[in-house]
């Protein structure tokens, strides 16, 4: 063989071989993910959030043959978390939207880090966590028509406690303030946990909170829940009527939770996600955990959930105008 043909033949093999690599080549590329996720939660650990977060995570992982890990990153009512995930680019990094990083926060700060609907594409609404109204037991009302009575007849002398400005349970009350033509007076905390041991000492009146932070006061005796803010009855307080029940129809209050990824992913990768986040959310393991913090499993569509997400924002922007919500340290 002569020289030129030796080279010809060593070309035409390197060639044929590059190009056999290639298929290997690109899909070593496009694998996703290729490491474990980061679902970042902006609240500290503890609560609702975190019990959404983790029950969905672990089933996740399975589909996606990857560990997605929690991290909570709370701070300036969730606007930190919600900036950092805004802005990453390694698509691998989540966040829990909620009820106030997306509904709330754009209406009640003068200037946020991000934009709730332009920085976010929707995966899927994961849960919505049942909001209680409550009252110190020795309060002498037992249902929410006697308390909206109650405090009707004394404008202004009754107080509510919260986890403080545009927290969901501010929302809550405001929103049955708003509908039932009360005025109670508002007395924010910074966490659920001060307000509760406070409404329980007797400081505070009344107060409206996710379910799982009051059922075992409640069954204690140490609360009395005066009406539940779901559509229907929850099964573990049969005996307690809802608001739409009590004269309010149509009234819903749930805390929600939702994933969120940056909108700048590539749309299979965003794709994948929402199949997986949605069949862990209608799974039976991540249904049954959740089922018994009061917590309502959901798994919509993305559509379905952007769609959920801007009826929330236009309900709650009338509730904060009306009631003139700020947040903390704006006067």
């Amino acid at each position: 063989m002569t020289p030129l043909a030796r080279t010809r033949r060593h070309f035409l093999c390197t060639t044929a071989a590059g190009l056999g690599a290639l298929p290997l080549l690109a899909s070593a590329q496009s694998a996703w993910p290729s490491r474990p996720l980061r679902l970042v939660v902006p609240f500290a650990p503890g609560g609702s959030s975190e019990i959404v977060a983790r029950a969905v995570a672990t089933e996740m992982a399975k589909g996606l043959g990857q560990n997605v890990f929690v991290d909570n990153k709370p701070g300036a009512a969730g606007n930190i978390a919600m900036q950092e995930v805004a802005g990453s680019t390694d698509e691998h990094t989540l966040i829990l939207g909620h009820i106030g990083t997306l509904a709330v926060n754009p209406y009640i700060f003068p200037k946020l880090p991000y934009d709730a609907n332009r920085d976010f594409a929707p995966v899927t609404l994961l849960s919505k966590v049942p909001s209680l109204y409550v009252v110190h037991p020795e309060l002498p009302v037992k249902h929410l028509k006697d308390f909206v009575a109650y405090a009707q007849s004394r404008p202004g002398q009754l107080n509510y406690g919260s986890a403080g400005n545009g927290s969901a349970g501010h929302l809550a009350f405001e929103y049955l303030k708003m509908v039932s033509g009360t005025f109670v007076l508002h007395v924010p905390y910074r966490g659920t946990g001060p307000m509760v041991t406070d409404l329980m000492a007797g400081r505070l009146q009344a107060a409206s909170v996710g379910a799982p932070a009051l059922l075992q006061f409640i069954k204690a005796g140490k609360l009395r829940c005066i009406a539940t803010g779901t559509p229907q009855r929850l099964p573990q307080l049969p005996d307690v009527p809802t608001v739409a029940e009590q004269g309010y129809p149509g009234f819903e209050m749930t805390q929600w939770y939702g994933l969120l990824a940056p909108r700048k992913w590539a749309p299979e990768h965003l794709a994948r996600l929402e199949a997986e986040a949605i069949k862990a959310a209608r799974g039976t393991l991540v249904k049954d955990k959740l089922a018994q913090e009061t917590a309502l499993a959901v798994g919509n569509t993305s559509a379905e959930f952007a769609q959920f997400i801007q009826a929330e924002q236009t309900r709650w922007k009338a509730v904060i105008a009306r009631a003139q919500i700020k947040p903390e340290g704006v006067g």
